[in-house]
């Protein structure tokens, strides 16, 4: 074997710099902040939270602002068109539609949080219960489920609502019956995934109980997915009450809702576009912002999207 003599040209001497040790760049943050970071550079995603913020608002102050009762008739002036005294014009009764679109703008917004609220707590429970134990318990409640989802959620909806009274504790009530099992397929995958981690295990070796371990390492650790969940569920609900209403299933008159507004413009809304336009407006602009915003919240809590 050939001998290499060693050269000492090919080699440098550090100077007291260059010896450090290596230096961290970037400040330590958790991974909730680092979320909101991305978040925040989604100029989209928050402006569509913004919107939803400006008409939850104007939802909640709409009616107190206004001059107009939604309830009062006024046959003298209806159809009347966008006016400084009526900004969104009158409806065939006369009673002010600048009211009425934000009250049921109100409505559409509780059903949806309320139904996204009730999902949450179903959803989490159930998914992490068979997620944790897996097993005959996991196999039982997923029966139920696959069962539950094969039946068309509207059709169930619409029973349950021509059971009872429509209001829009009925309407909830309808729509978490099966609109909690979506959640809780995703917290179940996530559980499965994290109930075999290092610290899970650790847990059950020093006696820590079944609800202890899901409540206080599993589902905050899987919160990512549940929240996206939670935020496209908002939609989905708001978009139910107003099909709902629009078919005479939701709120009753004389109380406002979106759908309901809606489905009285639709015979004349050639002749009387703004009895349309207003309350669809509102509507599609609603459904549009939670969407973005959902889709926005899930790419800053995907790892995957870190740089």
């Amino acid at each position: 074997m050939e001998n290499k003599t060693f050269d000492a040209s090919q080699f440098k001497k550090l100077n007291k710099d260059e010896k450090k040790p290596e230096v961290i760049v970037r400040e330590s943050i958790s991974a909730w902040k680092d979320a909101w970071l991305r978040l925040r550079s989604s100029k989209i995603a928050m402006f569509s939270l913004i919107v939803i913020l400006l008409v939850s608002l104007a939802a909640i102050l709409g009616p107190i602002i206004s001059e107009q009762d939604y309830r009062t008739n006024h046959l003298t002036e209806k159809n009347l068109g966008p006016s400084a005294t009526y900004w969104f014009g009158t409806d065939d009764l006369g009673r002010d539609l600048f009211t009425r679109t934000w009250m049921g703008t109100g409505i559409s917004l509780q059903v949806g949080l309320y139904a996204a609220l009730a999902d949450l707590i179903l959803g989490v429970i159930i998914g992490g219960i068979m997620g944790y134990f897996g097993g005959r318990v996991d196999e039982v409640l997923n029966r139920i489920c696959e069962i539950l989802y094969s039946i068309p959620n509207m059709l169930i909806v619409i029973l349950f609502i021509v059971v009872l009274n429509p209001s829009m504790f009925t309407i909830v009530l309808a729509l978490s019956i099966t609109g909690w099992i979506s959640m809780a397929w995703i917290v179940r995958g996530q559980i499965m995934q994290l109930k075999n981690q290092e610290y899970v295990l650790a847990s059950q070796a020093l006696g820590a109980g079944a609800p202890r371990i899901l409540f206080r390492h599993l589902i905050p650790n899987a919160m990512g997915p549940i929240i996206v969940t939670l935020t496209l569920t908002v939609p989905s609900a708001i978009f139910a009450e107003a099909f709902l209403s629009f078919l005479g299933l939701g709120v009753q008159s004389p109380a406002a809702s979106l759908g309901t507004m809606i489905n009285d413009a639709v015979k004349t809304w050639q002749l009387y576009p703004w009895r349309m336009i207003f309350p669809a407006g509102v509507l599609s602009i609603t459904m549009l912002c939670f969407n973005i915003f959902g889709d926005g919240l899930r790419d800053a809590l995907d790892p995957k999207m870190k740089k």
